[in-house]
């Protein structure tokens, strides 16, 4: 005779090793990709050509320490970080505004400790989904039209923080992903609709009015017209691939340098031009494998917390490559959003890996019957 757990207790009923294996197997190729955008400009400026392979091994092995610790907690748990989370998060949108940010570029997101570089805006995005699911759950019987316009509050003000940095494609990933959890908490499509609408009218005074940065309607006009200059030479290095690739550390547009930001932004062109069509389609297809994971995690969810969770998650990876990937086909206007566990950066790596833990905690715990 098998005794009855207790109430409440929890037990771990099975590892997504799938989900697991494929983030890690596209991070190490990621990895090496980086090494191959870089290697040749490194070489030439008398440099180590290891610099950008060390520094991006090393962010995803922490990436990878942190989606272990992460995915062996209870998600019930971060039911209680949610505040903290929150509020840390705009004190670092705040303070990256101040003397304390580095400016790079014309934008003003990161904190700089020595060689490395922290953008909290990557990490903002997580604290929202927290946010936003822990005020759903708590909400049981549904949520009004006043616990409505609280989330809208509670999220414009770290999406307009963001936006101020400048980071539009940041605040946009943001809206989205508020959207479609709201949509999963029960809001009415209508009101969701009427959202919509308002948010294009912003947007419309927002080019109207002047409020936009100059090189962000350049880059709108320019997406338009199809003359964009990292488009165009993005476009030129994907088609020199062909089918079945250059090969490894082979390219003129890679090996020249052609592309802009190529280890970062644009770094799937590297594996366009090296690895052809086939290659190109291989890793879309690993990362459209991963996203499934993740929304089968929140279909399979016990609650309304990982069901959240795991949805906001699911967004925020999805729309990132397809905002990544688009702007490079010439579908969608440049943004300086980085491919999930492929472009060069530490906080992307340790902040997609981290998403990954929470997906992998709501996948293995259930609440023992």
């Amino acid at each position: 005779m098998t005794r009855a757990p207790a109430i409440g207790t929890r037990r771990i009923v099975g590892y997504d090793y799938l989900l697991a294996g494929l983030t890690m197997g596209v991070a190490a190729f990621g990895v090496l990709m980086v090494y191959s955008a870089t290697r040749n400009a490194l070489i030439h400026a008398g440099f180590d050509q290891h610099y950008y392979l060390k520094r991006q091994g090393l962010f995803v092995l922490l990436g990878m320490g942190v989606m272990v610790a992460v995915s062996r907690i209870d998600y019930r748990r971060f039911e209680q970080l949610a505040t903290p989370a929150y509020v840390l998060s705009i004190l670092a949108l705040l303070a990256v505004k101040s003397p304390l940010g580095s400016n790079a570029l014309g934008s003003q997101r990161w904190f700089s400790f020595g060689p490395i570089q922290v953008q909290p805006s990557e990490f903002t995005v997580l604290a929202m989904i927290l946010a936003v699911a822990t005020y759903c759950e708590r909400r049981p019987d549904g949520l009004t039209m006043r616990d409505v316009r609280r989330l809208l509050l509670m999220a414009g003000i770290p999406i307009g923080l963001v936006y101020l940095q400048p980071d539009l494609g940041t605040a946009i990933i943001m809206v989205i992903v508020l959207v479609v959890m709201l949509a999963i908490a029960g809001v009415p499509p209508r009101f969701l609709l009427l959202l919509a609408v308002i948010a294009v009218g912003i947007a419309f005074l927002a080019v109207v009015l002047g409020v936009l940065q100059h090189y962000q309607v350049v880059r709108f006009t320019g997406f338009l017209s199809g003359n964009q200059y990292q488009t165009v030479e993005a476009k030129a290095a994907i088609g020199a691939g062909g089918m079945f690739g250059q090969g490894f550390f082979h390219g003129l547009e890679t090996t020249l340098g052609y592309v802009p930001e190529q280890h970062t932004d644009f770094i799937f062109t590297a594996v366009g031009e090296q690895l052809g069509f086939v290659g190109s389609a291989g890793l879309l297809l690993v990362l459209a494998a991963i996203a499934s994971r993740m929304l089968r995690a929140s279909m399979l969810a016990k609650d309304h917390l990982g069901r959240l969770l795991a949805v906001g998650v699911f967004t925020f990876f999805a729309f990132s490559c397809f905002q990544n990937v688009g702007m490079i086909m010439g579908l969608m206007p440049v943004t300086g959003i980085p491919l999930p566990f492929m472009s060069y950066g530490g906080s992307a790596a340790v902040c997609f890996f981290l998403a990954v833990g929470v997906v992998l905690s709501v996948t293995n715990r259930k609440v023992a019957t």
